[in-house]
């Protein structure tokens, strides 16, 4: 049996630690990953993820999340959910506490209002400052941006920004169980009610105990056409190897758009502990921790410029 390991996007190495001890113990990975997601969400300095997340383009922090039971393949998630820090223990209450698997937008709200999760305001005073940044270079204004009739245009503008970010967390514990979660605030000054690949579940996260699991980051629209995270998971059941699932996610996610990729990537873990990680960006890490670990190791992810054959 291979020791238990969490592989997470390299946000979420400082969470690692906790996250490992409750794999030490004993404990499941479902829990060992919604606690690890948790801390990044809490994070402030992350401006990808919950609290101090990028808004919107009208200044709204909208958060998505999901969460996965390799061992039995339900699946909890939250789409475009305002005013609620633990996207992730929400997308968990989903998978447990309702017959659904995905709420969105006042639903998802409202869902976590009733499971008592508090209202938190998202937007702080540092992602404020950027937000108005980016409009007053635009030619706008907070006030004015919420009074125009037409905010797709403004939104045109974001689509080669680096302004994309997510956190996730593959884990298995010592009873050889899988579980996956992914949390993110999504696409900076995306259009109010944009949904990502991370709530997705099939594009920005997948997990089945008995083969895989599979995580994205970046620009999610291509996670979501080409379904990376199920193809993933799809390809190590078929035996391909891990650094080979891994690689060649990215190169099918390069061939889905024209010129320059936009930035990719993937976390891919296998039942045996083995694991991989795929860019298109030079320099990109992506970060693990054992149980036999005293702190986690954040190697380079493959980069992947081709686009597949």
């Amino acid at each position: 049996m291979a020791a238990p390991i969490i592989v997470a996007s390299a946000n979420g190495a400082i969470a690692l630690p906790s996250g490992v001890a409750i794999l030490r113990k004993g404990g499941s990975a479902l829990d060992a990953v919604e606690a690890c997601a948790r801390i990044v969400e809490e994070n402030p300095l992350d401006v990808s993820v919950g609290l101090g997340g990028w808004p919107n383009m009208l200044g709204e922090v909208e958060l998505d999340a999901s969460i996965m039971d390799g061992e039995t393949r339900r699946a909890g998630a939250v789409a475009a959910l305002r005013g609620h820090l633990h996207a992730t223990t929400v997308a968990r209450a989903v998978m447990e506490r309702s017959p659904h698997v995905l709420l969105a937008g006042e639903g998802a709200a409202r869902f976590a209002r009733e499971i008592g999760e508090p209202p938190r305001r998202l937007l702080t005073a540092r992602t404020r400052k950027l937000w108005t940044e980016f409009l007053r270079a635009a030619g706008e204004t907070p006030s004015g941006v919420r009074k125009r009739r037409a905010i797709a245009p403004l939104v045109m503008r974001t689509a080669r920004l680096t302004r994309q970010g997510t956190v996730n967390f593959l884990a298995l514990d010592r009873h050889g169980r899988l579980a996956s979660a992914v949390s993110t605030c999504g696409w900076g000054y995306k259009y109010p009610g944009r949904v990502g690949d991370s709530p997705i579940i099939g594009a920005g996260n997948y997990c089945d105990s008995r083969h895989g699991a599979a995580a994205c980051t970046g620009f999610g629209e291509l996670a979501l056409r080409g379904l990376l995270a199920k193809t993933a998971v799809d390809r190590l059941a078929r035996r391909v190897p891990v650094s080979r699932v891994a690689r060649d996610a990215i190169a099918a996610a390069n061939g889905l758009d024209e010129g320059e990729p936009p930035p990719m990537n993937i976390v891919v873990l296998t039942p045996k502990g083995a694991h991989a990680s795929a860019t298109n960006r030079a320099g990109r890490r992506y970060a693990f921790m054992t149980t036999e670990m005293p702190e986690p190791e954040t190697p380079l992810r493959a980069v992947v410029t081709r686009r597949a054959g």
